[in-house]
């Protein structure tokens, strides 16, 4: 049988570097000598009491600006080495349909979009719960799973047997004996061997 991977979407895919600031400063909602870290704006709102700020400016960002983001360096390499090697991938993620606060943009059809115009081919499940999300990753049979949250891979209902991979950029999280951790593209396609893969 096949190696069968399966990937996160939001920050594991899809980088918002830049993308949360300039949208915040486009509605004046953050002094300009902020640092521009999604992190940090989270916490400067959360800080102020005015956490439902975040969370519309989030809807935001995934619905309106979504075209604003990028592919993290060398994923679209990746999805090109498995598809190379015939390794099946599927892209897993969980999001509402739309915000909970602010304009009722499809936040799955501006991922989907977003997926077509980067050229992204492999199949995309965008489930609405995180129950769903785990429930898709084992009906997909996936061996190895990569997410940006440690609170995922290490969630109670995450299927067993799978090989599970963060992807911790800018690292963020301690090292776990229930995860490896990446900081990009390229040490996945490594510790994977995919390079010698052979079907």
């Amino acid at each position: 049988m096949p190696l069968v991977i399966g990937v996160d979407f939001d920050n594991t895919i899809v980088s918002y570097e830049g993308v949360f600031y300039l949208a915040a400063l486009e509605r004046n909602l953050i002094p300009s000598d902020l640092p521009p870290s999604k992190g940090s704006i989270r916490d400067y709102f959360r800080s102020s009491g005015r956490e439902d700020l975040w969370t519309e400016l989030q809807g935001y960002v995934y619905g309106a600006k979504m075209d604003s983001a990028q592919p993290y360096p060398e994923v679209s390499s990746f999805f090109a080495l498995c598809a190379e090697k015939k390794i099946p991938t599927y892209i897993i993620s969980h999001k509402t349909r739309c915000p909970y606060l602010g304009p009722p943009y499809d936040l799955h059809s501006s991922a989907k979009e977003w997926l077509k115009q980067h050229a992204f081919l492999s199949p995309a499940f965008f489930e609405l719960t995180l129950e769903e999300k785990l429930k898709r990753i084992s009906h997909e049979r996936c061996e190895v799973f990569v997410d940006d949250l440690p609170e995922v891979l290490e969630h109670a209902d995450f299927p067993k047997g799978v090989r599970k991979i963060l992807f911790d950029p800018h690292r963020r999280s301690g090292p776990s004996e229930s995860y490896e951790s990446v900081k990009n593209w390229e040490e996945v396609v490594k510790i994977l061997r995919l390079s010698a893969y052979e079907s």
